[in-house]
């Protein structure tokens, strides 16, 4: 079978593929890639595979030692603390801006998005993953309103680390998936936000953010016992 080479695109291609497997838990926290086998699972060459390893270890996805080779980064409760920790003191500070600067169509934004979130059904056809993707965009909506271009991308980067966290606490948890679901409280950091009620909004997703990091910890305090 041919191989396809590299370029910018295929790269971008094999990145996703890689950082897709990593969340769904098929690549492991700690797994060790070897190109070989990856050249094989992926059906490309070595260095759209090199490339995309680097891509990854960008985004903390992936560590890289020289000489040593490459894993998946290991998930550990001193991290999560540390990014949620950062995360919540940008969460507050860009809320509180995005109330004051945002517009219109900003406020449209927010609305949609906690319909979108809203119209998941729990029932036998809910699917986490689809959750996952409208969770993270609703977080998203909130803050895109603060005219802060460098602290919004490194709110960004923040909230894509932690995916990685919740995504393995989704597979973790199967029956018990609804300890990281309340609907009812993003309905509510919703309406503070449209009402302009930073400082109520700004508290309530705090908590939010704390509360969804130690439902996380006690997953990983679990799997990693």
């Amino acid at each position: 079978m041919r191989l396809l080479v590299s370029s910018p695109t295929l790269t971008d291609k094999v990145s996703k593929m890689i950082c897709q497997d990593i969340l769904t838990g098929e690549l492991k926290p700690g797994q060790k890639l070897v190109v070989a086998d990856l050249k094989e699972k992926y059906n490309v060459g070595a260095s759209p595979i090199r490339e995309a390893l680097v891509q990854l270890s960008w985004s903390k996805y992936v560590k890289l030692e020289p000489q040593k080779g490459c894993w998946v980064a290991p998930v550990c409760k001193k991290e999560l603390n540390d990014l949620y920790e950062s995360l919540r003191v940008v969460s507050s500070v860009l809320l509180k801006k995005a109330i004051l600067a945002g517009d219109e169509s900003w406020e449209l934004d927010v609305l949609t998005s906690y319909h979108k979130l809203s119209r998941l059904n729990f029932d036998e056809t809910f699917c986490w993953k689809e959750w996952e993707e409208r969770h993270h965009q609703f977080h998203v909506s909130l803050l895109e309103g603060a005219d802060s271009k460098n602290m919004f991308e490194f709110f960004s980067d923040l909230i894509n680390q932690i995916k990685r966290y919740r995504y393995f606490a989704m597979q973790t948890l199967n029956s018990e998936q609804d300890a990281l679901f309340n609907i009812d409280e993003h309905e509510m950091i919703m309406k503070l936000v449209l009402a302009k009620n930073s400082e109520e909004a700004m508290t309530l997703l705090d908590k939010h953010l704390l509360s969804s990091m130690q439902r996380i910890e006690t997953v990983l305090e679990l799997e990693t016992a």
